[in-house]
């Protein structure tokens, strides 16, 4: 889930200009309030991996380090000088065209902070004020962990049940919004994962670069996705299946990939279909094949007219094979800011969704929040919309039964600790689940009070609600034996 109100996705970057009077801890403190969910500006701090890491930003060529950076800013030909960092943080859109980093850093003295703290690390100068403030997790990067042995979610285990009541959820604000990053530590001494009664839980394969989806061949190998470093491995288990045994590199370069899917089945494949963060290829496929034949066909080129922010896409195919489905993510958090989303009236606003869907968001959020629906053979004359209003179904699947779209949503950010309810839900066509302007129901986003008085009573509410910030992403479903 994403910072509310600055997103720093897949591309580079974050500053401002420096001047003797900008202050590097204010620039932090920003940093950690706003960018820190995607990136990380020196060791030890937290911060996100979604973005590039920017340590030791300041002085540094555009578009280097590990990391796929769009080629609009692998193309810009920029270095990160105080100079550079302003114009870029404070309209990234215009200074270097086609970049997925589209809001801006509005405010000239925040730039200014942010730029300072940069500068600071660079030189080495930089140093804490004397009283530590509380960290852009409630708690310093340094400071030690607030106390956790009586914390609920130790009590949590298969079977517990949770209740989450849509009639009686909190109002927005009633609480402030935490963001507590989790910390990497050394496994504790007897500390095991609980999983339902037949199951359990070995380490199958280490050193892997962040991976984050996997499917299984019909010859039990299991194409694995490492999103950030563009890659997809092949794992082969070994003869008792409790290990991998070969993990070889199927293909890579692609552009923050996420779903697959063997086409027109497992059991019988011709293709491996893939979905990047802003489109759609297909690799020839033979199971057994542990490296791309060939290069990949383009399927469907473009997505959206704008890539990043919640980038994951998943793709899926109807029973028949006819439908191929593919989730796309929200560009901001709640489309709060003109530049994401203009405002239109009520009149424009739904001449805008007659000839797409109910809920169809524009601007840098069209085709965005959505799951869209393409013909299999025609895949870009028949692109539209399947279902809107879902800010980030980052896992879908299609139930073999009955052929329903079910999606697992990350829900929107920063009106309280328990709103927004993530949710898995059926996605009927044509269905509307309220992102940006209702959640659940009737619920008004309060940002965006009064703009879409039409649509209330048009929100439909999701099958399963859970608590909220739980980011869950995947859903799967399980045949009983």
């Amino acid at each position: 889930m994403f910072s509310p109100k600055l997103l720093f996705p897949a591309i580079a970057l974050v500053c401002a200009q420096s001047s003797l009077a900008a202050d590097s801890n204010a620039g932090k403190a920003f940093f950690g309030q706003q960018c820190a969910l995607c990136h990380s500006a020196e060791p030890g701090d937290n911060g996100g991996a979604q973005g590039p890491l920017l340590h030791d930003i300041f002085g540094r060529e555009a578009a280097t380090g590990n990391f796929n950076y769009t080629r609009a800013l692998q193309d810009a030909d920029l270095s990160w000088d105080a100079e550079t960092l302003d114009r870029f943080l404070a309209n990234p859109v215009a200074t270097v065209p086609g970049t997925s980093m589209v809001v801006p850093i509005d405010d000239a003295e925040a730039r200014e902070n942010v730029i300072a703290y940069f500068e600071a690390l660079a030189e080495g100068s930089y140093a804490e004020p004397e009283r530590r403030g509380g960290g852009f997790g409630g708690f310093g990067a340094n400071s030690p962990l607030p106390d956790q042995s009586n914390a609920d979610w130790k009590n949590d285990r298969p079977g517990r049940v949770h209740r989450v009541d849509l009639d009686a959820l909190p109002e927005p604000f009633e609480t402030d919004s935490a963001m507590n990053f989790p910390r990497v530590v050394e496994r504790p001494e007897g500390a095991e994962m609980l999983v339902p009664e037949g199951f359990k839980v070995e380490t199958f394969a280490t050193d892997l670069t962040a991976p984050r989806a996997m499917i299984t061949a019909d010859n039990g190998d299991i194409f694995i996705v490492e999103t950030q470093s563009g890659r997809i491995k092949v794992m082969r288990p070994s003869a008792d299946g409790s290990r991998a045994e070969n993990i070889s590199i199927y293909a890579q370069g692609m552009v923050q990939p996420l779903g697959m899917a063997f086409y027109p089945s497992a059991q019988n494949p011709e293709w491996l279909y893939v979905a990047e963060m802003n489109r759609v290829v297909r690799y020839p496929y033979q199971v057994g094949d542990t490296q791309a034949r060939s290069v990949p066909e383009v399927v469907v080129p473009q997505l959206s007219p704008i890539g990043g922010g919640h980038y994951t896409r998943d793709l899926a195919f109807s029973p028949d094979g006819k439908r191929m489905y593919v989730s796309v993510g929200s560009q901001s958090n709640a489309a709060e800011t003109e530049n994401i989303m203009e405002k239109k009236t009520v009149a424009e606003a739904q001449a805008w969704e007659a000839s797409r869907a109910l809920g169809a968001a524009w601007g840098q959020e069209e085709n965005r929040a959505a799951v869209l629906v393409f013909e299999v053979g025609n895949e870009v004359a028949s692109a539209r919309l399947f279902a809107t209003g879902l800010r980030n179904c980052v896992g879908m699947s299609v139930q073999a039964e009955t052929g329903d779209v079910w999606c697992a949503v990350n829900e929107r950010d920063q009106l309280g600790d328990d709103l927004v309810p993530d949710y898995a839900t059926r996605v009927p066509e044509g269905s509307f689940f309220g992102w940006p302007w209702y959640y659940m129901g009737d619920n008004e986003d309060p940002r965006l009070a009064g703009e879409r008085p039409d649509l209330l009573g048009s929100v439909r509410r999701p099958d399963v609600p859970f608590t909220s910030h739980s980011a869950a992403v995947d859903i799967e479903f399980y045949p009983l034996q």
